[in-house]
């Protein structure tokens, strides 16, 4: 009340009538208590009241449902016709040279609709096998909660919505099959027991996928495919002691296992030359670029003209002659690429040959540096690199106490990709790591709180006049420009909140960089938590209470005493915004996915006015977009959540996650095939994080029922939920026992029967059907390739009842070991790439090669010379059109810069 009081003498201080908030919402609900009681009195002014205060919610889902569908079919007409057209943004996995040919996906049929059948027959394994296991569980994620919803469907709407139709509580469309429609305490009973059967359905369904991960997890992660890679047999130590930073030690320790070991180094110095280098050597390829385009544009102009060209070029020359000799037949030297050394008041220097004297300075720096560091001479930091001979010894250092001091040499990591090493991070110790993790996960959950201040200072500028009416001291705001106000009240709002969403998303992971996730695979998994906990709070929690308090809040006003009644009846209704929600997100997401229109046009765009030389438009053709894991996960988690939660109150929820869950499975299905890729790999660890943070729905659904069954003072009830949440607790923590050393790490029994299995298969191996056929005529021989030469399958046949109850027997390592990639690729390294695999990459970073296109004039020839005595450069694969225009060739899809991708 002090806080009220205080609140109200400022606005009476700024408003000229002394107006105070209490002051509005007595008069407010005054006016309304008036008005409840005139219609006591009045027959025809309650039945106009009755029919005012009737939730609209069929018109309601209905006016959500024919635009949102319209817009669906729009998105999706749209995508089927250019996806014919623009292969590189539809279909970019079937024929991209960056990707290996085993990597890619077969074309589809080019028609508008015959390629539907195709499609359908692609199995989810095509993912797992030429893709990522990430990526296979996104689609089994999503598969099985849209599975999850449509039992629930079966379970709970041949009960529940008979006895809510005929609970006589007096509600009306929609309203009706809900939990609030229900008077009589005895039907309750009904929910409950229903809800025992749902909700023990759900926690079945997370530990069969719980077994099921565990299998694959084993499968993939023993298979020669990366049991064979040199970061399933590398062991990362952070916070490593001072005195145990030296090689002799660590081999001492490690033994005769260990097979190479880098001691992360402090690289501030050479990192910042070789960033220093890196953008020299862009800047001079640039300006290598602009001005033989300059050049040749120049050239072409002359010869329409008619004028002079000085007859046949001695190609070879010219190129030996002075430097810009050539180039300066069609370029004035004032017309040359030049820049300012500082901004606005720095000298203006030729930005070639400035670039050429830097690169002179830098690199032969650089190399010094490079072999300093590689000698082992430069200044160590307290993480550590160990390599093992084997996969199972990396396994067993991984599984050991490593230390006698707690927290020194741990966490410990397996599996890390050179590429995803977040270095900065590994200079960490113990002590500042147990502080980043408390400062960032306040910050997180301080955030995840106080969110909806922003979110509801957006809202307020999206409705100014019920603000200015609630506080007139505003009034002045009337007097701003129609326009202007306008854009303030219409465009503003959403822009900001635009902004504000996806700020989220980045804000979180860099509280997860800054907490010492050492990897980019960890940040994505401690994203997905944080980003969880805010779907939850902010996108369900908050919005749900809201929506059914504001409904109440006015009737409260003049009865308070009905307060736990009207809260109980409305709390139920809210359940009409998360229908018309899943209808929203299944047909817009699924249809915006596919379509993908802001890709298209960003590639178009950017392409057109930014790709200024060949690299840029290699880079923009052969990059494919990725997925975060740690932010896509969490928000279909969290529509699952809301499924379940509102399953018993409001059954029909479910029928609508059936169909909006599966349609986005469909969207990510075709995405994950044919357009996007992987950049971080966390081993599938996504997959059994979201199964856990899926049975908060049921959690949240117990306990919203128990305090449903405490307004409606349902005593049986309440006793027996209360006694089925204990029983889900502790199901729930035995499960989690047992599971979690199996998330974590590898059995040494399986190791040693896969190598048994690996012999007998070697002994009768047949030659290697992997390019067998082509196209998706043969997606079947090559999906199943790996399990031709498994032998006979370790169990008959199961029906889908026997396979559905029995995962430990049915889904096992045997059987999901067939399914698992093999002969995928040669795991073989480079001599020069193992030694340098986990140095820092500053040190093992090469001299950029520079590309530019090549003129028939022979610029491009006689710069290639000059600038390739400090730098390397090359002119080959691309060039110019009739038109002057910067092409470069994209059938060999293997320009001068083509790197083969490591598999670490």
């Amino acid at each position: 009340m002090d806080m009220l009081d205080a609140f109200n003498s400022a606005i009476q201080r700024r408003s000229p009538s002394g107006l105070t908030l209490r002051h509005v919402i007595e008069r407010r609900a005054f006016s309304f208590c008036e008005k409840t009681d005139v219609a006591g009195d009045n027959p025809d002014a309650g039945s106009a009241q009755d029919a005012e205060s009737n939730n609209p919610s069929l018109s309601a889902f209905l006016s959500t449902l024919v635009p949102t569908f319209l817009l669906a079919l729009a998105f999706v007409t749209l995508f089927l016709l250019l996806r014919r057209k623009f292969k590189r943004n539809y279909e970019p996995r079937t024929f991209l040279g960056s990707l290996r040919p085993q990597e890619r996906t077969p074309s589809l049929p080019n028609g508008l609709f015959n390629w539907f059948g195709t499609f359908s027959k692609v199995p989810d394994s095509f993912v797992l096998n030429h893709q990522s296991l990430d990526g296979f569980l996104l689609l089994r994620y999503l598969k099985v909660a849209s599975a999850t919803c449509l039992v629930g469907c079966c379970i709970t709407w041949p009960v529940l919505f008979p006895i809510n139709i005929t609970g006589k509580g007096g509600q009306k469309e929609l309203d009706l099959l809900s939990f609030g429609n229900v008077v009589d305490k005895n039907r309750y009973y009904a929910h409950v027991f229903i809800a025992w059967i749902f909700f023990g359905f759900v926690f079945y369904m997370v530990a069969r996928e719980s077994i099921y991960y565990v299998n694959l997890r084993q499968a993939y992660l023993l298979s020669p495919l990366y049991a064979n890679r040199m970061s399933s047999r590398t062991v990362l130590f952070t916070s490593v002691p001072n005195e145990y930073l030296d090689e002799g030690i660590l081999r001492r320790m490690f033994g005769k296992h260990l097979k190479n070991l880098w001691i992360a180094n402090d690289c501030e110095e050479i990192e910042q030359l070789v960033e220093e280098r890196d953008k020299v050597a862009m800047k001079l390829e640039a300006a290598e670029t602009k001005l033989i385009k300059l050049a040749n544009t120049n050239r072409i102009k002359a010869m329409k003209k008619g004028g002079r060209t000085d007859g046949p070029l001695d190609i070879a020359a010219e190129a030996n002659g002075e430097s810009g000799s050539v180039a300066a037949k069609w370029v004035p030297t004032k017309k040359r690429p030049t820049h300012r050394l500082k901004p606005i008041i720095g000298k203006k220097v030729d930005t070639i040959n400035w670039c050429r004297s830097e690169l002179e300075r830098l690199i032969p720096k650089i190399d010094a540096l490079q072999a300093t560091h590689r000698a082992g001479n430069g200044k160590f930091i307290p993480s550590v690199f160990v390599e093992f001979h084997h996969q199972s010894e990396a396994q067993s250092a991984f599984q050991s106490l490593s230390h006698h001091h707690a927290l020194h040499m741990a966490p410990r990591f397996i599996g890390v990709n050179p590429d995803e090493v977040i270095w900065k991070n590994l200079k960490i110790n113990w002590a500042s790591r147990v502080v980043r993790n408390i400062l960032t996960t306040t910050f997180v959950i301080l955030l995840i709180v106080f969110w909806s201040i922003p979110v509801g200072f957006v809202g307020i500028l999206s409705n100014i006049n019920s603000l200015i009416r609630l506080a007139p001291w505003l009034e002045w705001l009337n007097k701003i420009p129609d326009v202007i106000f306008g854009v303030v009240q219409g465009l503003l709002p959403a822009v900001l909140l635009a902004v504000l969403m996806a700020l989220l998303p980045i804000i979180l992971r860099l509280m997860a960089k800054l907490s010492g996730a050492p990897s980019l695979s960890a940040v994505e998994l401690r994203t997905q938590n944080s980003y969880f906990g805010f779907q939850v709070v902010q996108v369900f929690l908050i919005t749900t209470l809201t929506s059914a308090a504001s409904a109440s809040v006015t009737s409260i006003l003049c009865k308070p005493g009905d307060a736990p009644n009207l809260l109980a009846t409305n709390l139920p209704k809210a359940s009409n915004f998360y229908i018309s929600y899943f209808v929203l997100q299944g047909l817009t997401i699924s249809s915006g996915a596919l379509l993908g229109i802001a890709g298209l046009v960003l590639f178009k765009l950017l392409g057109k006015f930014l790709d200024t030389t060949p690299r840029k438009m290699y880079k923009r053709w052969s990059t494919l977009s990725a997925l975060g894991w740690g932010t896509v996960f969490p928000v279909y988690t969290n529509l699952t959540v809301i499924a379940i939660t509102y399953s018993i109150i409001a059954p029909l929820v479910l029928g609508f996650a059936t169909i909006g869950l599966y349609l986005i499975y469909l969207a990510y299905r075709y995405n994950l095939l044919f357009v996007v890729n992987s950049n971080v790999d966390t081993k599938g660890l996504v997959y059994p994080r979201a199964l856990q943070q899926t049975t908060t729905g049921a959690y949240l659904a117990i306990i919203c029922l128990i305090g449903l069954f405490g307004i409606k003072q349902a005593p049986g009830p309440i006793v027996l939920m209360v006694v089925f949440l204990i029983f889900i607790i502790l199901f729930h923590m035995s499960l989690n026992s047992a599971l979690e050393p199996l998330l974590k790490y590898l059995p040494k029994s399986l190791e040693a029967e896969e190598e048994s299995l690996l012999a007998a298969e070697e002994s009768s191996l047949a030659p290697n059907s992997m390019d067998k056929g082509n196209g998706f005529a043969a997606v079947n021989s090559t999906d199943s390739s790996p399990t031709q030469d498994l032998g006979p399958a370790p169990h008959k046949k199961p029906n889908f009842i026997t396979k559905f109850l029995r995962p430990d027997l049915y889904t096992d390592y045997h059987t999901l070991r067939r399914l698992v990639p093999r002969g995928f690729a040669d795991i073989s390294y480079d001599p020069v790439v193992e030694r340098d695999a986990y140095y820092h990459p500053s040190i093992s970073s090469q001299t950029p090669l520079l590309w530019v296109p090549r003129d028939e004039g022979g610029v491009s020839r006689q710069e290639c010379r000059h600038s390739g005595r400090v730098i390397p450069m090359t002119d080959e694969g691309a060039g110019f059109d009739e038109k002057g225009k910067l092409v470069w060739d994209q059938k060999t899809a293997k320009p001068p810069i083509w790197q083969e991708k490591i598999y670490y």
